[in-house]
């Protein structure tokens, strides 16, 4: 079962460009930037009450964010549901006849473990399971 949603992921061209709209205008805080070598991308959680927002830029022309711009634009490109257990959610939704296009979870930002569901599975969107440490939740 999911917890709560953690976070709405948002392709952007530019965090930098991006950021203003969101830190000035909308007035959320900016929790930190990292980079997901692994992934392929930069990223930027704002903080929205228990939820935050992750603003995620390309680092190079073969990231799947990279991809995702190129075809759709920027806009929201996934939503992540906090779980525990991911190992036994990825179980439990593979055997209710969901595809995964992650069978095993792997490390994300912020140290958390993700996996993610297959959008043709799922209506079209594209859901992100994310398990973190407690201390990490907060």
């Amino acid at each position: 079962m999911a917890k709560k949603i953690d976070h709405i992921g948002i392709a952007v061209k530019s965090i930098e460009a991006s950021l203003p709209i969101y830190t000035e205008h909308l007035k959320l805080k900016l929790m930190g930037i990292e980079e997901v070598e692994s992934e392929g991308v930069k990223v930027a959680f704002l903080k929205v009450g228990e939820s935050k927002i992750e603003l995620l830029e390309p680092l190079h022309d073969e990231s799947p964010i990279a991809k995702f711009l190129e075809k759709k634009g920027e806009g929201i490109h996934h939503i992540a549901l906090g779980v525990d257990d991911i190992k036994g959610r990825i179980q439990e939704i593979k055997e209710k006849g969901l595809r995964m296009i992650n069978d095993e979870p792997k490390t994300g930002a912020g140290g958390a473990q993700i996996a993610f569901l297959h959008p043709k599975s799922t209506g079209g969107v594209l859901y992100e399971l994310c398990e973190k440490k407690e201390k990490e939740e907060k």
